[in-house]
């Protein structure tokens, strides 16, 4: 997760319409959770508040590995007595330079590694040869 410049957390709202977006300032939180910056999210926050299902997903873009985590989440605001610690971390990822009020946590109920194709048909494959064929592929 920490070499992961977004993550993209999925929700599903009460009518069961699926929404999926990047979050840019996330974190762990202590062993089992992990904690989202609510910038500009009205739609992720509505979304649970009816349905606190959730999966979020991590990947280094260049090895092409991560994680996909699915679980609870619950929106913390100013007045939970967690929030001013959470938001402590999370202000160090902004440098105070994005404003939130609210913040996800997600309990972890599932985690499951993301691997690209190219590990599995390729198994000789190493993560540098990975990083160098990305970034040939992605110009960098």
């Amino acid at each position: 997760m920490n070499r992961s410049v977004l993550c993209w957390l999925a929700t599903v709202s009460e009518e069961n319409v699926p929404n999926v977006s990047p979050k840019e300032i996330f974190n762990y939180y202590g062993t089992d959770k992990i904690i989202v910056a609510n910038i500009a999210s009205p739609q992720t926050i509505r979304n649970i508040k009816q349905n606190k299902n959730v999966c979020i997903s991590f990947i280094d873009i260049l090895v092409q590995k991560g994680f996909q985590i699915k679980g609870k989440a619950e929106i913390i605001t100013k007045t939970n007595s967690e929030f001013y610690k959470m938001k402590k971390i999370l202000v160090k990822m902004t440098e105070d330079k994005f404003p939130f009020e609210t913040i996800t946590k997600i309990t972890i109920d599932q985690a499951q590694p993301i691997i690209a194709p190219k590990y599995i048909l390729y198994p000789s494959i190493t993560e540098t040869e990975q990083i160098e064929s990305a970034k040939k592929a992605y110009g960098f």
